[in-house]
C-alpha cells in the first residue's frame, strides 16, 4: 500500500504540473498567462486575456487534475488522510509545475477537483458560495478564500471523515492566496471583470 501511495502522489503531482492555462493559451493564440494581464496561469487570468471558451477549458482541466488522482485513488482503497496528501500533491504540481519552469497558479480549480469526489452536495455548496461571493464583491480572489476556509466546515457537515484531508487542502490554498489577501487589505486587489489595469488573481 505504502507504494501504491506514493506511485498515486508522484501521478497526481504530474498531472498536476500540465499547465492547461499555457497549453489552451498557446492553442487560441493568446498571450502567454505567465507574462500578462495577472501573470497567474489560471481560468480568471485567461477569462480577462481570452474569453469565455479558453477560460472554461482551463477550468475543466483544472479541475479534473485534482479530481483524477483523487478519485483513482479513492477506488485503490487508500484511507482518506492519504487522499488529501494525493491532493495536496495533484495542487502542487498546478502551483509549481515540473513541465514550466515551476510557474504555476494558484490551485482553486485543482483543490475544488480534488473535493469534488467526496460528493456532488459539497460540490454544490462550494460552486454557490464562490459565486454568491463573487457576485456580492466582485473579487474572484476573496472568493476562492472564503470558499475554501468554508470547505472543512461544509465537509464535517457531509462527510465527517474527509475534514481533515479537506483541511490540510484549504490551509495550503489559502497559504497560496497571501499576497491577495494583503492586497485585499490594502484595497488594491482589483475586481475579476477589471480588463483596464494589471492585475492578479
Amino acid at each position: 500500500m505504502t507504494l501504491l501511495i506514493a506511485i498515486m502522489m508522484i501521478l497526481a503531482y504530474l498531472l498536476g504540473s500540465v499547465s492547461s492555462a499555457v497549453l489552451i493559451c498557446k492553442l487560441f493564440r493568446l498571450p502567454d498567462p505567465r507574462l500578462h494581464g495577472s501573470g497567474n496561469p489560471g481560468a480568471t487570468n485567461v477569462l480577462r486575456l481570452g474569453g469565455k471558451l479558453p477560460a472554461v477549458l482551463v477550468l475543466v482541466f483544472d479541475i479534473l487534475k485534482g479530481t483524477i488522482p483523487v478519485w483513482g485513488s479513492y477506488f485503490l482503497k487508500i484511507e482518506p488522510v492519504w487522499l488529501g496528501a494525493i491532493g495536496i500533491c495533484a495542487c502542487l504540481g498546478h502551483i509549481y509545475p515540473l513541465f514550466f519552469g515551476f510557474k504555476g497558479g494558484k490551485a482553486v480549480a485543482t483543490a475544488f477537483g480534488t473535493m469534488m469526489p467526496i460528493g456532488l452536495d459539497l460540490a454544490g455548496l462550494l460552486i454557490g458560495s464562490w459565486l454568491l461571493i463573487v457576485a456580492l464583491s466582485g473579487y474572484s480572489s476573496l472568493a476562492a478564500i472564503i470558499t475554501v476556509a468554508l470547505a472543512p466546515l461544509f465537509t464535517y457537515m457531509i462527510k465527517p471523515l474527509y475534514t481533515l484531508p479537506v483541511l490540510m487542502l484549504s490551509i495550503l490554498i489559502i497559504a497560496r492566496h497571501r499576497e491577495n489577501i494583503i492586497r485585499l487589505y490594502q484595497g488594491k486587489e482589483s475586481k475579476v471583470w477589471d480588463k483596464s489595469k494589471r492585475i492578479r488573481e
